[in-house]
């Protein structure tokens, strides 16, 4: 990976045609009108420091659109994606070949770089015994000690031996997260430049690439993390951001941004602490551990609408109150041992995250959720005290919007065939400009000004910040389409017959209507349902019935399941949310997408309910906005998974009439791809039998060609 050469002025971007026939020509493959309008509007942007939505359908090369823009940007840009896969791509295959290619013409060479969060790097200092985790403080040293848990521990100490990132996502096989947690450390944890390891640290090596790269490609969690932490530099300096699958962003920013608290934690905290704190700090926190443990038992499940439960409200006060105790001594009391400041370092780490969360829950403000979730994994029950964000649109207006042009792209942006819906969820609001001549650049320190003013409950600071809430982020959209012609290509068809989906799930007249596309398709199927329980059972209950062989997901690696159901066109996979999006499978061996049902929120979900009653205060239509937006981008992923290149055909089929009778189908229908639609069954089955049969012959060819 080239890591000199750095962001430079000199640099055009004014003709990208060069440029991406060049990169066309590293990558293989051929120009298509969509990536080029993508690569110019994603240029513009760059240099007019305008926002861009780009919805670029499967095919497109949406990609390469936006890193031939950046890695000839005069300043750094910020690539973010929701998958580990993505960034892979991005970085193992696609941009060392980009860089190459376009180094001659932009007379430099671009470098880029990949940067996570520190806690995807090995740490040296406790590898090497510094600040153990609490449970088997020798496991670095005696394997036999834990089991397997010490032989994984072992292994990542020999694989320290010859990396050269660190990247756990580099350890391969893998090792289970308790594992890594004995050989990471969160950047809370860390020593910072005390540590005797810091000149060879991967994480710090890690970010010194990226601080002299053109691009740094990282996730949507780190992007997060540096929007709600501004006092830490997580990221670089940089000009621009572009985030790719943004479709997972509000997502990905909500779960960042989600505080939770548990027995485990709570516990742990106090056991770290105990040490360097005083006796009677030490009680006082031992006490208010166990009194909100029991707190935590004894409260319903379910989110919190009024206030918190006396008993949990009292406990969590003191829980609060004992560890912020703990901290102030924690902070005073300092050592020279390296692998005591580690312990400490790891004991404030704990005890500030239980003191966060639960002054947070104590604040009780109006744009967070409150609930309590319990849980049960191999026989044991948790109960877990979360808080998330109602919204996250002001936090990523205003922390990340206000201060650098960002590009989002997505095959699904535009939900009802509209791109207002998720620009708004990201807090762009207003109408789409489509040429603008304004620059959004309003000083960081006018934000910064305002949030303290009304911090500090000053009644100036609060109609300062009003005023600034309602000035205009504007946005340029851009649709730039799909090289597929879906609806030759694809049909969509609704089970209109049959009865809207029930509490009680599968029912067998949906079984039956399962099998018998499956069986008119000659497999080749993905069946993609609501729930594992709807998958297992479906699974369970059709082998019985047809004569294919079905997979379903949990019985094998999702990898594994994937190539199997990939070489194999008469086999079929089953499963559930992550099978909606990221499976990428051309070609004959899936010809027939199968969805139960329209994919809403669980009705019981804390935070889909809180933004549905919010909009619902605020005069708007909450279904619409939180639970058909949400079923319209998964069923919008789910269908993509269909025609995956030129040559694919086939039937993308839904088993909920409620899409073809509701006066909401026509919304989600619409941020669908463009297939045929159609009601009629056999109209479909014989289609269904029409593919097959082009299939077979076009595998019998091939077959005795070789």
């Amino acid at each position: 990976m080239p890591n000199s050469g750095g962001a430079t002025p000199e640099t055009p971007t004014d003709d990208l045609t060069p440029l991406l026939d060049a990169a066309v020509e590293a990558l293989g493959g051929q120009t298509r009108p969509g990536q080029i309008a993508m690569a110019k509007a994603v240029a513009a942007s760059l240099d007019d420091r305008v926002h861009l939505l780009v919805q670029a359908g499967t095919g497109t090369g949406k990609s390469l659109a936006y890193l031939v823009p950046a890695l000839a940007h005069h300043k750094r840009v910020i690539v973010a994606t929701a998958t580990l896969a993505l960034q892979r791509q991005l970085v193992a295959h696609d941009l060392p070949r980009l860089a190459a290619a376009i180094t001659p013409l932009i007379k430099r060479e671009p470098a880029f770089a990949l940067l996570k969060g520190r806690n995807n790097y090995v740490c040296l200092n406790k590898v090497e015994g510094g600040a153990a985790e609490d449970p088997g403080q020798d496991v670095l040293f005696d394997p036999l000690a834990v089991g397997k848990l010490g032989a994984e521990v072992l292994r990542v100490r020999e694989w320290v031996e010859e990396t050269e990132s660190g990247d756990r996502d580099d350890l391969s096989p893998g090792v289970s997260d308790r594992a890594w947690a004995q050989v990471s450390v969160s950047a809370r944890e860390c020593l910072g430049s005390k540590c005797q390891f810091f000149e060879d640290c991967f994480a710090e090596q890690a970010k010194e690439l990226a601080r002299s790269a053109d691009v740094v490609v990282t996730n949507h969690a780190l992007l997060a993390i540096a929007a709600m932490d501004g006092d830490v530099q997580v990221l670089p300096e940089h000009d621009a951001v572009i985030v790719d699958e943004a479709h997972e962003l509000v997502n990905r920013v909500t779960s960042a941004a989600t505080g939770e608290l548990t027995k485990t934690a709570v516990e742990r905290a106090h056991h770290r602490t105990d040490k360097f704190v005083k006796e009677a700090t030490a009680a006082n926190l031992a006490v208010a551990t166990l009194d909100f443990t029991e707190a935590l038992e004894n409260t319903p499940e379910g989110r919190f609408q009024r206030g918190l439960p006396e008993e949990l409200g009292m406990a969590l006060v003191a829980l609060r109150d004992a560890s912020r105790s703990a901290l102030t001594e924690l902070s005073k009391n300092k050592g020279g041992d390296l692998d005591m400041d580690g312990a400490r370092k790891q004991a404030r780490a704990a005890t500030e995250a239980v003191h966060q969360v639960a002054e947070r829950v104590l604040e009780g403000a109006e744009q967070d959720v409150v609930w309590l979730e319990r849980s049960e994994f191999k026989g044991i029950k948790n109960s877990t005290l979360k808080i998330a964000p109602l919204g996250i649109e002001n936090l990523l207006r205003y922390k990340m919007f206000a201060r650098t042009p960002v590009v989002l792209t997505s095959a699904t942006l535009k939900l009802g065939g509209d791109f207002t819906g998720v620009a708004g969820s990201v807090g762009l609001h207003g109408t789409e400009r489509v040429e603008l001549d304004f620059k959004p650049e309003l000083p960081e320190e006018i934000y910064d000004a305002a949030v303290k003013l009304l911090r500090e409950g000053d009644s100036d600071g609060e109609e300062f910040l009003d005023t600034v809430q309602n000035l205009p982020q504007y946005w340029r959209a851009l649709d730039v389409g799909s090289p597929f012609d879906y609806p030759k290509q694809g049909i969509l068809y609704v089970a209109r017959h049959l009865d809207p989906p029930g509490r009680d799930g599968i029912r067998d007249d949906q079984l039956d209507m399962l099998a018998d596309l499956m069986d008119n398709a000659g497999g080749r199927t993905l069946g993609l349902f609501s729930s594992m329980r709807a998958a297992q059972t479906a699974a369970e209950k059709l082998r019985t019935k047809i004569d294919l062989p079905i997979l379903c997901q949990g019985e094998d690696s999702l990898a594994e399941l994937l190539r199997k159901f990939a070489e194999d066109p008469e086999t079929c996979l089953f499963g559930t949310l992550s099978l909606w999006q990221g499976v990428n499978v051309p070609g004959a061996s899936l010809q027939l997408v199968v969805i139960d049902r329209i994919p809403f929120p669980r009705p019981d979900d804390p935070v889909s309910a809180a933004r549905t009653e919010a909009v619902g205060r605020s005069g708007g239509n909450g279904f619409m906005a939180v639970s058909a937006s949400h079923a319209a981008l998964l069923l919008a992923q789910g269908a993509g998974r269909l025609i995956r290149a030129i040559d694919d055909k086939g039937v993308v089929a839904v088993l909920d009439s409620r899409l073809a009778t509701k006066p909401y189908g026509s919304f989600l229908r619409a941020s669908m791809p463009a297939f045929w639609q159609t009601d009629d069954t056999e109209r479909v089955l014989k289609s269904l039998r029409a593919i097959d049969a082009m299939a077979k012959t076009a595998e019998e060819s091939l077959a005795e060609q070789n």
